[in-house]
Parts: structure tokens; C-alpha cells; sequence
């Protein structure tokens, strides 16, 4: 029996995103089954069965009239779900450990990175300082998480283990062993005012949108050894209000800022993220996914489907992750 196409449709535009980098890895994992990179004039949209994407164009998804499952390529679902003509079919989203880890290492690298002073401590070797300030315990800072899925949750514990105190915020209720956790806009700002290194780990929906504002920053704890508040956003750009951010950091309503995620990606030249002493960036690569393993994912769930299985970690459309 002759086995439906996948076809991959993938517009990164940087080199980790590079199509030839997947079409190699899905070409090793499926060696059975036709790997095609869309678009391409030739070949029948009909035989797709499955496609893989990352950011496809509004519609093209839409052209595999026999399609059965999407398998999307990254975390954040964001861009797809923007797309009016998306296929009635299951949308599966990447939850491999491989990427789990690697957020967590991100979440903990920048945590540590605010709470032992390192912009200070670089901003000294570079003047060529030598003046050392009081150090607080770990256990002297609270790291906020908002969203609670496998993402927050590992990091959570990872971060406790580490020696902070951590809490939690989701929309639903969460629970993780010796972590607070919070939920819902009724326990918003009890969250907040125990925060002093709020880290944003949120999916991007309609509620989510901007929510990394001035009047949040506002509502963080003001009285922790570190001064003021910092924000660690590794979820999506939209979540946050840069100019907010900005004034906010001039003003001392956040001490630092850790961002890897933009409203604009690649970030324009002429952001002043880019040389701002407050702000640590990276190119939304915190948790860089991974083609071997993220492959081998997706062919363990078709095979797992074909056989008769159950799909995992299946996008519920309505709430948008």
C-alpha cells in the first residue's frame, strides 16, 4: 500500500531554519515514505498526507485536500492559527524533552545571570572596575513563571532545585510539586507582587497579546534585594509592549530585561534593544529546535496514527495551544 506524502513547508529564514537541514533528517526518519519540499509545481497536492511546517504563507496548507494531520515544526502555533483557510484536521505541536531542556536552560542561565549582577559585573571589567557589591542567596529572589505547560513546569523545578523560590501563574489551575501556583485573572496580582524575576514562558492567543505591559511591571514586587523587578521573555514577541519595557527600564520600574522573542523578527537594526546597558538579547533561539529529534517525533506520530493510535499533544483550537 502505497503511503501519503509529507510535505514540508518551512520559512525560518535563517540558517537553523533551513529547509535542506529538514528535508534531510525527515528524509533519514521516513525512508519509506515520499518527502516532498512544497512548493513544488510538479508533484500532485493530492498525495500529501501530512505536512510539517514552520510559518507557512496564509493558504498554502489549504491546497492538500486530502490532508490528515499538521504537524507544526516549533512551539508556538501562533502563526497558524491566524490562517483563515487552515484544514480542518489535527494540529500537533512539538513537545520533544530535547526542546523542553534547552528552554530550561535558557530560563536558568538568565535568571542566575540577573540575580549574581553579571550586567554590572561586565559593565566593571569592561571600565576596568573593581568594586564588588553585597550578594544575595538565591533563596532571597522569587522567580515568577507564566504558563505552567511542560515548558514553565521543568524550568520550575529546575530553578528550585537551583535554590530560588518559585511560583507559578496559568490561566488554569496547575499543580507542581513545591511550587505555588496561581490562576486566572482573580490571582493575577497575587502573583505578581511576590515576583522579582518574572519569566514569561506564555503561548500568544488574543488574552495573552501585549499582556507583558507597564501595568504589570508595576505590580511586581518592589522590595527584593536585586531593587527592582526583571523581565525574562522567552515565549513570543507579541506578548510584550516594547515601548512599555523600554520606559520602563529608563524609569527604574524594571531593573533588566532578558529578551529573546520580538515583535519584529529579525529585530531591526535601529532598536534600541540592541545597545541598551539593561538588556540582555538573543535571536530567539532559546530553545532552537532540533531537526533529528523533532524529526523523529513526527514520524513516531504518523506511524503511531496509521497504526490506530492516538495523536499527542493535539493544539486545542479554541484556546490556541
Amino acid at each position: 500500500m502505497k503511503k501519503g506524502a509529507l510535505a514540508l513547508l518551512v520559512r525560518g529564514g535563517t540558517d537553523n531554519w533551513a529547509a535542506s537541514r529538514w528535508m534531510k533528517r525527515f528524509g533519514d526518519v521516513c525512508p519509506d515514505r515520499l518527502v516532498v519540499e512544497m512548493p513544488d509545481p510538479s508533484f500532485d497536492p493530492a498525495e500529501v498526507h501530512y505536512a510539517a511546517v514552520w510559518k507557512p504563507k496564509p493558504g498554502e496548507l489549504a491546497a492538500f485536500r486530502n490532508l490528515r494531520i499538521i504537524f507544526n515544526l516549533g512551539a508556538g502555533v501562533d502563526a497558524l492559527m491566524v490562517d483563515s483557510t487552515l484544514p480542518d484536521v489535527p494540529l500537533v505541536r512539538v513537545a520533544v524533552p530535547d526542546l523542553t531542556v534547552r528552554m530550561t536552560e535558557y530560563v536558568v542561565l538568565h535568571a542566575l545571570m540577573h540575580h549574581r549582577q553579571e550586567l554590572y559585573l561586565r559593565e566593571s571589567q569592561r571600565v576596568k572596575r573593581w568594586s564588588p557589591q553585597p550578594q544575595w542567596a538565591a533563596g532571597a529572589i522569587t522567580v515568577g513563571i507564566m504558563g505552567l505547560g511542560a515548558l514553565g513546569a521543568h524550568a520550575a523545578g529546575v530553578l528550585k532545585h537551583v535554590g530560588f523560590k518559585v511560583v507559578g501563574w496559568s490561566r488554569s489551575p496547575k499543580e507542581i510539586a513545591g511550587v505555588p501556583c496561581f490562576h486566572g485573572e482573580q490571582q493575577l496580582d497575587a502573583f505578581l507582587r511576590q515576583t522579582d524575576i518574572l519569566v514569561s514562558l506564555l503561548p500568544l492567543t488574543a488574552d495573552t497579546r501585549n499582556i507583558l505591559n507597564r501595568a504589570m511591571f508595576e505590580k511586581l514586587n518592589r522590595s527584593s534585594p536585586m531593587g527592582a523587578p526583571v523581565l525574562i521573555n522567552a515565549g513570543r514577541g507579541a506578548l510584550q509592549n516594547e515601548a512599555d519595557i523600554l520606559s520602563c527600564l529608563e524609569d527604574g520600574t524594571l531593573g533588566g530585561a532578558s529578551l529573546d522573542v520580538y515583535v519584529t523578527e529579525p529585530l531591526p537594526a535601529d532598536s534600541p534593544f540592541w545597545t541598551h546597558p539593561k538588556v540582555v538579547l538573543t535571536p530567539h533561539n532559546a530553545a532552537d529546535t532540533d531537526p533529528e529529534e523533532i524529526s523523529k517525533y513526527v514520524a513516531r506520530q504518523i506511524e503511531r496514527f496509521e497504526a490506530g493510535g492516538a495523536l499527542e499533544n493535539v493544539v486545542d483550537r479554541k484556546q490556541g495551544y
